[in-house]
C-alpha cells in the first residue's frame, strides 16, 4: 500500500474562478460552470478571459460549497463562485483526483471562514495518496462503473415517477373498467360533478359520508404519556404518504393506551398529518393495530363505501392535495383539522374498481421503492469502495495487466 502523500499545491494549479457577468452570457460560446450540485453548465459565453482545459476540476467555493465536478468539455469557463484545480496530467489521472476530492469534507473547511466559503489556501495543503497512474486509472474505472449504475438507477426512478404521475391522473380522473382499460369519453359515459367530469358509475362524496368516524389523536400534553417502551405511539414524523416510518417512535404504557381508546388506531384506519406536511396520509398496517397516536387525524373508512388504500391514495393525490393546499397564496394550511377531513371531496368508484385502481398504483409505487432501495445500496457500495480503494486498504494491483504495472 502506498503511504506517500502529496499536497494539492504540488500536484497541480489551484486558482479562483473569474468574475463573469450574467448579462454577457448570450447562450452561445463555451460552457461556464458556477458553484452547483449538478453537472450542467451555468451559462455559455465567449466573454471571459481564462479558458480551462478538459481535466480541470471545478469546486464550489461560494454558496454551494464543495461538490467537485469534472467537466467533459475541451475548454470551459468558471465563475468567481468556484475554485479550479488543474492537475499535472503527466502524474495524475483527473478522474482519479475527482473521486479523491469527493471524499473531502469541504463544508468543514469552508466553516473556518467568518462567512462560509472556500479559498485557495484552504485547499493547498489537502493531501493526496500517491498511486501509480495505472492504479489511479483502475480505481477510477471501478468507481466510474458504480457511478454509471447510480446514474442509470436515478434515471429509472425519474422516468417511473413521471409515469406514476400520469397514471395516477388517469386512474383518478377516468378510472379503469372491468376489462382493465382506462376509460375515455369516446368509449364510455361520463357526467358532470363538483370535481369535474367523472364516469357515470362514480359518485362524489365528502369524507364524513364515507367514514364511520373522523377524530384526532392526543393533543393535550401528550408527552405526559411517553415511556421508554410499551405501546408504539405514532406522531406526524412517522407518517409519510402511503407508508409509516418506524424510526423515532415514542411509546406509552399498556394502561394509558387502554384508557386512551379514542386515539387508538386499528388496522385499516387512515392517519393524516395535521401540521408540518398537512394531508400526508397512510393506512394503518397489521403490525400497528392497537397503537396510539398524537396530534394526527384518524379516519375510519366505512368498508361498504370506500377501501382504505383507495382513500389514502386519493388524499395523497393531486386532487386531494389541491383541496388541502388552500388558503392565502396557495400555501399549505398550518393545520389540517378534523373538519377539513370531513368536508374533503372524494371521487368514489365502485368497490371493485377501487381495488383495481389501488392495486395498479401501489404496484407501481413498489417498483419505485425497490429502485430507491437499489440506489441506496449502490451509493453505500460507492462510499465503501472509495474508502477501501482511495486509502490503499484494498489494492487494485492484482487487477492490472503486466503492461499496466509498468506505468
Amino acid at each position: 500500500m502506498s503511504t506517500e502523500l502529496e499536497t494539492l499545491s504540488k500536484i497541480g494549479l489551484l486558482r479562483m474562478g473569474e468574475t463573469i457577468i450574467e448579462k454577457d452570457c448570450s447562450g452561445d460560446g463555451l460552457p461556464i460552470y458556477s458553484a452547483d450540485k449538478g453537472n450542467r453548465p451555468w451559462a455559455y459565453s465567449d466573454h471571459f478571459r481564462r479558458k480551462n482545459e478538459k481535466g480541470s476540476i471545478v469546486i464550489g467555493s461560494r454558496g454551494t460549497i464543495g461538490y467537485p465536478r469534472l467537466p467533459k468539455d475541451e475548454l470551459f469557463g468558471a465563475t468567481q463562485t468556484t475554485i479550479v484545480f488543474s492537475p499535472d496530467k503527466d502524474r495524475f489521472i483527473p478522474e482519479f483526483l475527482h473521486y479523491w476530492l469527493q471524499q473531502v469534507d469541504f463544508e468543514s473547511l469552508g466553516a473556518q471562514q467568518a462567512v462560509p466559503m472556500l479559498t485557495v489556501s484552504n485547499l493547498e495543503n489537502l493531501t493526496v495518496r500517491l498511486f501509480k497512474k495505472s492504479e489511479q486509472s483502475k480505481i477510477a474505472e471501478i468507481l466510474s462503473t458504480v457511478d454509471q449504475a447510480i446514474d442509470q438507477t436515478e434515471a429509472l426512478i425519474t422516468k417511473q415517477q413521471r409515469i406514476r404521475i400520469g397514471l395516477m391522473q388517469d386512474m383518478l380522473t377516468h378510472g379503469i373498467d372491468e376489462n382493465g382499460n382506462i376509460r375515455s369519453e369516446d368509449t364510455h359515459k361520463f357526467k358532470d360533478s363538483s370535481l369535474g367530469r367523472i364516469p357515470v358509475e362514480w359518485k362524489v362524496e365528502r369524507g364524513v359520508s364515507v367514514c364511520d368516524e373522523i377524530v384526532v389523536g392526543i393533543v393535550i400534553r401528550p408527552t405526559q404519556y411517553y415511556r421508554e417502551d410499551g405501546i408504539p405511539t405514532l406522531r406526524s414524523a412517522n407518517i409519510q404518504e402511503n407508508r409509516i416510518d418506524p424510526s423515532h417512535l415514542v411509546y406509552m404504557s399498556v394502561k394509558d393506551n387502554a384508557q386512551l381508546r379514542k386515539s387508538q388506531v386499528r388496522r385499516g384506519d387512515l392517519v393524516t398529518v395535521r401540521t408540518g406536511y398537512p394531508g400526508a396520509t397512510t393506512v394503518i398496517p397489521p403490525e400497528f393495530d392497537g397503537c396510539n397516536c398524537v396530534d394526527i387525524v384518524i379516519s375510519r373508512p366505512n368498508s361498504k363505501k370506500v377501501r382504505s388504500q383507495y382513500l389514502s391514495i386519493w388524499i395523497n393525490s393531486y386532487h386531494g392535495k389541491l383541496q388541502i393546499l388552500k388558503g392565502q397564496g396557495g400555501l399549505a394550511q398550518q393545520h389540517f383539522n378534523v373538519s377539513e377531513m370531513k368536508n374533503l371531496l372524494i371521487k368514489v368508484p365502485m368497490l371493485n374498481e377501487q381495488e383495481r385502481i389501488e392495486t395498479l398504483l401501489l404496484t407501481h409505487a413498489e417498483t419505485i421503492r425497490k429502485a430507491r432501495r437499489n440506489l441506496a445500496k449502490l451509493e453505500g457500495l460507492k462510499t465503501a469502495l472509495m474508502q477501501d480503494l482511495l486509502t490503499g486498504k484494498v489494492s487494485v494491483t492484482h487487477l492490472l495487466t503486466e503492461a499496466d504495472i509498468s506505468i
